[in-house]
């Protein structure tokens, strides 16, 4: 680019105006330094590289062959995949970028895939290693469980249920799917486990802990179960050898959830423990609910969303990774006994037979009568239908209208249930 001078000179006593203009050609075109103008001439050159986390992981196993998945961003830039995943998404905003990955494998599990942002000064961000899962697009089973060790087995979204060989005769009180393995949990010296869609079941020992009346989930590779007196065990390597883990609470403990690369675990006087570390160690959340005398009986996760429910009625509310809790609201008088999340619907199953139910990220919930007389032990999400369990006679329910309505089924057992899991 040529530069161009001009001189004007003004004369006083004749009002007379000259201007005269030069060119020269010794100012060069800018360069792509990565470098900025100030008003004092000098440059700033940026440095700083975006930083990238895991907003909302795919949940596993996954029958979306296309599953999408959140991370955030504090900068704009182009996003380069590594491992085995892929998007057509390849530019990232200043916040949270929803992505979706290109057709995946059924059966395989992808567990090497990563993520980078790369900002328009050529600052390349953190690697960001995408949370494992696995893809699996079989039709699905729900399974059961509950008193004198009865499992139950559903191939056709709750319609029909067989029983299963059970091992035990003791109580099981929650069940979880993971890695193609159903755990069951209870008042049992042994942990229950199947690696065959639940058809068939042998007993593992675990660490010693009383699991009784407790809860079992699912994560990052992880099995974590929780009981009486605070007691935690985890299990690294598919529900074959557990271990125990120190809860830093004698209270007791009956749910427990995975989401965000952290474990949330519920209980008595209103107890919230949180760990970040795949369940190696917990910390006490902090919560505005005064839980004295109040137990929390459940707990899941959903949209960027802990919730917890207990006896009462009451339900608290996380939106910051389950670091701290606000209540949302009492929709019923009744004991909730569990809670599950599925398409953009919260719903808990209480006491009494009633189900409560949010469509609004938990703000607020609402209180359906299904015309039931038995007391509602759990409920859980998979294949478009909730599924809820019972204490009296065996009864499961089943909706398929994202928990509006609900129809009974018959269980084939008149056996109290006290888990239920897809």
């Amino acid at each position: 680019m040529n530069k161009v001078l001009c001189i004007i000179h003004i004369s006083l006593f004749s009002l007379t105006v000259i201007s005269s203009c030069s060119t020269s050609d010794d100012l060069t075109s800018g360069s792509s330094d990565n470098s900025t103008s100030t008003s004092d001439n000098s440059s700033t050159t940026d440095t700083t590289a975006p930083v990238i986390a895991e907003v909302t992981f795919v949940t596993t196993p996954t029958r979306d062959t296309t599953p999408d998945y959140t991370f955030s961003s504090s900068e704009a830039g182009t996003i380069t995949y590594g491992g085995s995943c892929s998007s057509s998404t390849t530019s990232a905003i200043s916040g949270n970028n929803t992505i979706t990955f290109a057709t995946t494998n059924d059966g395989w599990t992808y567990s090497d895939c990563t993520i980078t942002v790369t900002d328009s000064a050529g600052n390349v961000s953190n690697t960001l290693a995408i949370t494992s899962f696995t893809v699996d697009t079989s039709p699905g089973v729900f399974v059961a469980v509950g008193y004198s060790g009865a499992i139950l087995r559903s191939t056709d979204n709750g319609s029909s249920w067989d029983n299963a060989t059970s091992r035990t005769g003791s109580s099981l009180w929650g069940v979880v799917f993971g890695n193609n393995t159903f755990v069951a949990v209870g008042s049992s010296v042994n942990i229950s486990r199947s690696t065959d869609n639940g058809t068939t079941w042998d007993n593992v020992t675990h660490a010693g802990t009383n699991l009784g009346a407790g809860d079992v989930t699912f994560g990052n590779n992880t099995f974590v179960a929780v009981g009486w007196d605070g007691s935690i065990e985890r299990s690294t390597d598919n529900g074959t050898n557990w271990a125990s883990v120190a809860s830093g609470t004698d209270k007791d403990l009956f749910g427990v959830t995975f989401a965000n690369n952290t474990f949330v675990a519920v209980g008595e006087d209103g107890n919230i423990l949180r760990s970040t570390d795949n369940g190696s160690s917990w910390d006490n959340a902090t919560t505005s609910f005064d839980g004295t005398g109040t137990r929390l009986r459940g707990v899941t996760f959903g949209n960027n969303t802990f919730v917890g429910a207990g006896e009462w009625g009451y339900i608290v509310r996380s939106t910051d990774n389950g670091s701290s809790w606000d209540n949302a609201s009492k929709p019923t008088a009744f004991t909730i006994w569990d809670v599950t999340f599925g398409n953009n619907t919260f719903v808990g199953a209480t006491h009494g037979g009633r189900i409560v139910r949010s469509t609004d990220n938990g703000s607020s919930f609402s209180e359906l009568t299904p015309g039931l007389s038995s007391h509602l032990t759990d409920v859980s999400f998979g294949n478009n239908t909730f599924v809820g369990v019972s204490s009296i006679s065996g009864v499961i329910i089943r909706s398929t209208d994202n928990g509006s309505t609900w129809a009974s089924v018959d269980s084939g057992t008149t056996e109290t249930l006290r888990g239920v899991a897809f």
